[in-house]
């Protein structure tokens, strides 16, 4: 996710800060490694070209790393961490230069009508990038507005796709591919993003990813997340 500062120097600023905020989701699991998700481990999931991802458990379920409006599995390895939003807001307000570091924060934790609720990390599984889940209020908003609102929070977006899709626990939604390019790296990459309402608001699948080469890597545990998608 890019945020809008004015200088490479604040994207600096702002990329540290991200790293301060949400670094705990990067880490491996405490203890012997497992992941605290419902261990119910199901067949792989499919990306684009073929590759499946085996299952490593759920979330979203009272009692799984990360609760949520919905459940779907993951990833072998891939590790979850909610992300508690006010309380990341309330520690970086405290803070000496709380004005900055608050703006920052939610720059980070929200994006278009969506707040972060939890990362999914796959470094563990040897890739570079997160699955990240954000959540809404509940309200009349469609998928589709939600997800495209949360694409236009995202600066230097261009070639969006959406479609319709259904999962296989019967919810219906929007998926969205597109190329987003940052400004201080000079970079274009491909992303992918989801969306599906529930009736506690919506809910936003986002795959991003260090390259689009990682990104691709990474497509089969979003399509397993994608394909496994169910009203908690």
């Amino acid at each position: 996710m890019q945020v809008r500062v004015g200088s490479a120097r604040g994207a600096v600023v702002a990329a540290v800060a991200l790293a301060t905020m949400l670094g705990g989701c990067a880490k491996p699991a405490d203890g012997d490694g497992k992941n605290a998700s419902s261990a119910s481990p199901t067949a792989g999931s499919e990306g684009a070209d073929g590759t499946a991802a085996a299952g490593g458990g759920s979330i979203g379920a009272a009692g799984s790393d990360c609760e949520l409006p919905v459940r779907f599995d993951i990833a072998k390895d891939w590790k979850a961490k909610a992300i508690d939003t006010q309380a990341e807001l309330s520690k970086t307000s405290k803070g000496s230069d709380g004005d900055l570091s608050g703006s920052l924060a939610d720059a980070f934790l929200r994006q278009g009508p969506v707040t972060a609720a939890c990362e999914i990390d796959a470094k563990p599984a040897g890739h570079i990038g997160f699955l990240r889940v954000w959540t809404g209020k509940a309200g009349k908003a469609d998928a589709g507005s939600v997800l495209r609102e949360f694409v236009a929070a995202e600066d230097d977006v261009s070639k969006e796709k959406y479609h319709s899709f259904r999962t296989g626990g019967g919810l219906t939604g929007v998926e969205v591919e597109y190329l987003s390019t940052s400004k201080l790296l000079d970079e274009t990459k491909k992303e992918t993003a989801l969306a599906v309402g529930t009736p506690h608001g919506p809910v936003v699948l986002h795959l991003g990813g260090m390259d689009t080469e990682e990104h691709e890597a990474m497509r089969p545990a979003y399509e397993l997340a994608k394909r496994t998608l169910e009203l908690s």
